[in-house]
């Protein structure tokens, strides 16, 4: 049936857990990932919807990559820690309903916001880093993540991302509500615009931005995700 409508039979048909034979990460629709675990992946914590077969969880703050207080007191909410499943077995996972994009990465860098990381091969080195003079303004999960080398990494977006070429003669800037990822050899500044927070008020997101400058690329979805706060607002 089209409408929506179907049998029990029928629906558990159409729903049930199929084994694709893409190896470790597996897209059962474009919201949900299944992992085939055998040993150790990282995931977004909170991101586990299900899981069958023999497998442990163990949260990674934060704070045990060597970020400082200043920080801790900067980030709070879920999207600040890594959890490490481990053992054999299926691993679920999803996001608020955002669709999912794997990754291969083959030697390569990139920069995740880590409100769109779901979940990224032992493979590969991670960071976890926080741009210059965003802490003050941060209500929770706002952060970035290097990915470094080579393996698979699945981001999540609202809608379908679009990527944006970097180049020394064109600049790029974007809403950081909106940005879901850029090449690892970039660093975006930020930039407060005062006629925009002055024409928007004060707890306009578009006051907000971040420039990426150099060769490379930025990906934005077409969602603000609203995770700032702005002192006064």
């Amino acid at each position: 049936m089209s409408d929506g409508r179907y049998t029990l039979d029928a629906f558990l048909e159409k729903t049930r857990d199929r084994d694709l034979n893409q190896g470790l990460f597996e897209l059962e629709s474009d919201r949900m990932l299944d992992i085939n675990l055998d040993g150790e992946v990282w995931i977004k914590l909170g991101a586990m919807v299900a899981y069958t077969g023999q497998v442990k969880f163990e949260r990674e703050g934060i704070l045990s990559r060597g970020i400082g207080n200043m920080l801790k007191k900067a980030v709070s909410g879920e999207g600040t820690s890594l959890t490490k499943a481990t053992g054999n077995g299926s691993v679920f996972c999803a996001d608020a309903g955002k669709k999912i994009t794997i990754l291969q990465l083959q030697n390569n860098a990139i920069c995740v916001n880590g409100n769109d990381l779901l979940a990224f091969e032992m493979s590969l080195k991670y960071d976890i880093k926080m741009m210059k003079r965003m802490t003050s303004m941060l209500a929770g999960g706002l952060f970035n993540i290097r990915l470094e080398g080579t393996g698979m990494v699945a981001i999540t977006s609202h809608y379908d991302p679009m990527t944006l070429p970097v180049t020394p003669a064109q600049p790029v800037t974007t809403d950081p509500n909106a940005t879901v990822l850029w090449s690892g050899n970039l660093e975006p500044e930020l930039k407060t615009d005062v006629q925009l927070k002055t024409f928007f008020g004060r707890g306009s997101g578009e006051s907000v931005q971040l420039q990426f400058r150099g060769n490379g690329f930025v990906v934005v979805q077409p969602y603000e995700e609203v995770y700032f706060q702005h002192g006064g607002s």
